[in-house]
């Protein structure tokens, strides 16, 4: 078993195999000590050549002398995650060949589809991937497996999501809709179907900004996964073998609800919602890890990680959301996947960060840099807006801002149909035209934000397009009309909570009921702003002295993986103040 480490040249490597064979071989065996050897090979952060080859030698050792099958089973899987990362292109070549002789075994000719599949989608070959899954649809048809085929379709119908084909999804999803109705076989793979065809249409609907509009299938979807909860796996097997697969395990699934939730809250401003979902996900996710290493596992934390980030910098939690960050950060030094799949967001997440701790130019980096690591169109919009946002408050990048708000025009060509980033394009017309003093214009496309936002239950910018209008009519001196705007934002703002807009609006009542003659009123107001402005002095001073706070300095390469230590905050404050 141990031979085949001798092709290491490091002599730490053939030291500690040298130990593990000399363990393993003793009379009687040393099992635990053998384990111990192999273990500490992975100190050294091997090659990935070696590190494979470990895990098979650990799976195999724990297999054949222990009663840990479970264990053997997790080393045994990272053995083959590992090389198949390694073989894709020599991979493909064998898998069409396997294709093409396995037509009369049902359950091989599908999953080797499915992989072939899988390899294409990791190259981001989508198109092919996309045939693939549309021949193994055909195949399960032929061979009477409707529920492999509704399987085939809805992995094709993920990767149309996932390239915008709307056209393409919409008639793909009701067709598997009618399939997943009509299937009757076992309870638990006609709820999985139901699951996945859920999942498709929520983040469908998420990635079209519509929050209010998803309600009604996340509830299908939360219900279904409480009858699932409630099932027991049939033992018996399928009597059609292309039926023997599984989408996902239950308590993946069970995930997978609390992360899409999560968004959906986010999206919504339900904040203290998404803030108790992520933490039964992250608990769910934390004991699934110790037994299983599915790399799905790290990327639901990846993404769950990122939306409460978000939700942190609302709430007034910066230095919590740094520290968060960083965890971000070193679960992609684990996986060069993951981080080539979550870098543009990794440097989003730090560009708002920066925002938040008035540090512009970094910002302005962050951004730039997650741009440019991007394809996504959403995403790309979205960090164009937030960039534009830095540019407004710098107020001297004129030619800049208004190449990127040609960009973004929300009144024609805007570049996706998510309803949510385009309501937030007009707020940022509005904020502009704010402060060019244009008070008028700034109205017109606030007032357009406020009717999406209003439409989708967006509450955020609800509030945000509140505030705003508030301080123009303020501003105008039209008292009365800015009081109807800033107490609706201020209370808006106290359910999210949003901590930015309750300091602004505090501040504009402070203002108002002194104008008002409002003494006491004023008096409440202004003491509401001082808590407000010490609770984020106090959060601003603590991010900005941890020792992550130096990732705003990184732009290039993989996550930085030590960071050192700085000498207190280096930002001002003024702008909170």
């Amino acid at each position: 078993m141990m031979a085949a480490g001798t092709e290491a040249p490091d002599s730490w490597y053939l030291a500690l195999l040298g130990f593990a064979e000399h363990f393993r071989t003793s009379s009687p065996p040393k099992i635990r000590l053998c384990v111990h050897c192999l273990q500490a090979v992975f100190q050294f952060k091997p090659p990935q050549r070696v590190e494979a080859r470990t895990h098979l030698q650990l799976g195999s050792v724990l297999y054949h002398h222990t009663k840990n099958s479970e264990l053997a089973r997790t080393h045994l899987e990272k053995a083959w995650f590992i090389s198949q990362q390694n073989l894709v292109d020599s991979a493909k070549p064998l898998l069409r060949k396997a294709i093409q002789i396995s037509q009369q075994t049902p359950y091989w000719h599908c999953r080797l589809l499915f992989q072939l599949a899988q390899l294409h989608t990791l190259e981001k070959d989508l198109v092919s991937a996309c045939d693939l899954l549309g021949v193994g649809a055909e195949y399960a048809r032929v061979v009477g497996s409707e529920y492999t085929r509704a399987l085939f379709l809805l992995s094709k119908g993920m990767l149309l999501l996932m390239e915008r084909k709307l056209q393409e999804v919409h008639p793909l999803l009701t067709l598997c809709g009618q399939i997943v109705e009509t299937w009757q076989g076992n309870p638990i793979q006609k709820e999985s179907l139901r699951v996945f065809f859920l999942v498709l249409q929520v983040t469908h609907y998420l990635d079209a900004g519509q929050v209010k509009s998803v309600k009604p299938c996340l509830k299908q979807l939360q219900q279904c996964i409480q009858t699932i909860s409630t099932l027991h796996d049939d033992e018996i097997l399928p009597s059609n073998s292309a039926d023997l697969f599984h989408w996902l395990p239950k308590e993946h699934m069970c995930v997978l609800v609390y992360l899409v939730t999560v968004m959906h809250s986010m999206q919504a401003g339900y904040l203290e919602k998404a803030q108790k979902y992520t933490d039964k996900a992250l608990m769910q996710l934390e004991k699934l890890k110790m037994l299983d290493c599915s790399p799905i596992l790290s990327s639901f934390q990846v993404i769950l990680l990122e939306h409460i980030i978000m939700c942190r910098l609302v709430t007034g939690h910066k230095a919590t959301a740094l520290q968060e960050i960083s965890q971000v950060c070193q679960l992609c030094q684990q996986s060069p996947r993951l981080f080539s799949n979550h870098a543009a967001q990794l440097h989003t997440l730090l560009g708002l960060y920066c925002i938040s701790v008035n540090c512009m130019d970094n910002a302005e980096a962050q951004f730039t840099t997650a741009l440019r690591l991007t394809s996504h169109q959403e995403l790309w919009t979205f960090i164009v807006t937030n960039l534009a946002s830095v540019y407004i408050r710098e107020g001297n990048r004129h030619q800049e801002l208004y190449s990127l708000l040609e960009r973004i025009n929300p009144d024609q060509n805007f570049p996706v149909s998510s309803h949510c980033l385009r309501a937030a394009a007009f707020y940022i017309r509005g904020l502009l035209s704010f402060f060019q003093g244009r008070y008028n214009e700034a109205k017109r496309f606030l007032r357009e934000t406020l009717k999406m936002s209003n439409a989708e239950d967006l509450n955020r910018l609800t509030a945000c397009s509140l505030v705003l209008l508030g301080h123009i009519f303020y501003v105008l001196g039209n008292h009365r009309e800015s009081n109807n705007m800033v107490v609706p934002a201020m209370q808006l703002a106290s359910k999210i909570p949003d901590m930015s807009v309750q300091l602004w609006s505090s501040a504009l009542l402070k203002d108002l009921n002194k104008a008002c003659g409002n003494s006491m009123d004023a008096h409440e107001a202004a003491q509401m702003h001082q808590n407000f402005s010490q609770q984020l002095l106090q959060d601003h001073i603590a991010a900005c002295s941890l020792p992550e706070h130096n990732l705003i300095s990184w732009t290039e390469g993989p996550p930085p993986v030590q960071i050192q230590a700085q000498n207190g905050p280096t930002t001002s404050l003024a702008s909170l103040l």
